[in-house]
């Protein structure tokens, strides 16, 4: 085999593509600035218990394990970088309000999300710490919509679910660990002879309950549905009430429910969205609501916090978006004179981009649309338009 041979789902990312990626990292990460969240950055590798605290079996599975030359304790790779943020808000931070924080960095996976995905995204993402409220919800959603639209993604489609509507069915019918996952399976391909199979036993009004969500989605209108089929839990009745609030603190985006959706049920607590636009294969952004993440990194019972966040992948995003034009420059030729030096540096420090044609290179093509020249006349030098 080559030495040069990457891993399967590894690749390298070459110009174009890794200028478009930069240049999306530097927008998103001003878009949330601008919403008063500060950025962090947790390491690529940590203990491996600190990594998986509070987190699922899926992600144990996805992550990378090594062991540390110095200490010779298990490390992991990150899969996901949002239990690292929850760790430094609930061990580091300590703060006692509200906090936002933002973060982008590569995650590494064992096994692609998806045929065709890389196991190296780029992570970017934002979480809300401390406000256990539906506007802390709205905000994320809003953020992560705002973060698209400045990549300049259009036709977004947003899919709204919320855990409370199925844990809330499952908590009053006694069964197994592996029955209950067997059933969020079941729902998340909408299998409907394997639901009913698995719900046989249980009482009538949590079997009829848990088969209606096969059909509960769509649009607005799911929700009335809901109501009436749907036990009258308090859980499910303010899952509800949240999910129709959301949907009209956002006039003109296209909203869809889909309130069997229990993909992430062991980690989400409350309302969780994807994002979609039109030509892309999968959701462009995930988030929602885990509260409690932060308890397992102590024993004081005040970090036991309300949290909300969403994420996304750079390098799938610039897939899905227009591609961007070559960055506009100045040809200069190669020379040591001080006075080309100096006019050289100038532009530079002006923030424009410079590019000296080596001796040999004059018709090379290059990342750089080089639209202006750099000359000299009358002893000075000048740029002038090509």
């Amino acid at each position: 085999m080559s030495a040069w041979v990457l891993p399967d789902h590894v690749a390298d990312v070459l110009p174009s593509e890794a200028r478009h990626i930069e240049e999306l990292r530097r927008e998103l990460l001003d878009t949330t600035r601008g919403y008063g969240y500060e950025l962090v950055m947790p390491p690529l590798l940590e203990h491996l218990e600190s990594l998986l605290t509070g987190t699922g079996e899926a992600l144990d599975l996805q992550t990378f394990k090594l062991v540390d030359q110095l200490s010779g304790r298990t490390l992991g790779l990150r899969a996901d970088t949002t239990p690292q943020v929850a760790r430094i808000d609930a061990h580091l931070l300590g703060r006692v309000g509200m906090t936002r924080l933002c973060y982008c960095g590569p995650v590494l996976h064992t096994r692609p999300a998806r045929p065709h995905a890389t196991r190296e995204p780029l992570q970017l993402g934002a979480e809300i710490y401390g406000h256990a409220g539906p506007e802390a919800d709205l905000e994320v959603l809003q953020l992560a919509l705002d973060c698209l639209r400045a990549a300049r993604v259009g036709d977004l489609q947003v899919d709204l679910a919320d855990a409370r509507v199925v844990s809330s069915l499952l908590d009053a019918q006694p069964m197994s660990a592996s029955q209950r996952h067997d059933i969020h399976a079941a729902l998340a391909i909408k299998d409907a002879s394997t639901l009913a199979r698995l719900t046989a036993g249980f009482a009538p009004a949590v079997r009829d309950g848990v088969m209606a969500l096969l059909d509960l989605y769509g649009d607005v209108h799911v929700l009335d549905q809901a109501a009436a089929r749907l036990p009258a839990t308090p859980e499910i009745t303010q899952a509800l009430a949240q999910l129709r609030w959301l949907a009209e603190q956002l006039p003109g985006v296209a909203i869809s429910f889909d309130l069997g959706d229990s993909r992430g049920y062991a980690y989400y607590s409350g309302m969780r969205f994807a994002i979609y636009a039109k030509g892309a294969s999968d959701a462009l952004a995930r988030g929602g609501r885990y509260d409690g993440v932060g308890a397992v990194f102590g024993h004081r019972i005040d970090r036991d916090r309300p949290a909300v966040g969403f994420s996304l992948d750079l390098k799938e995003l610039v897939t899905a978006v227009p591609p961007l034009a070559l960055r506009a420059a100045i040809r200069a030729p190669w020379g040591n004179s001080v006075s080309l030096r100096s006019a050289i540096a100038a532009l530079r420090s002006r923030g424009e981009t410079v590019v000296c044609i080596l001796p040999g290179h004059e018709s090379e093509i290059d990342e750089f649309h080089c639209d202006r020249e750099l000359i000299e006349a009358a002893g000075q030098w000048v740029v002038q338009a090509l």
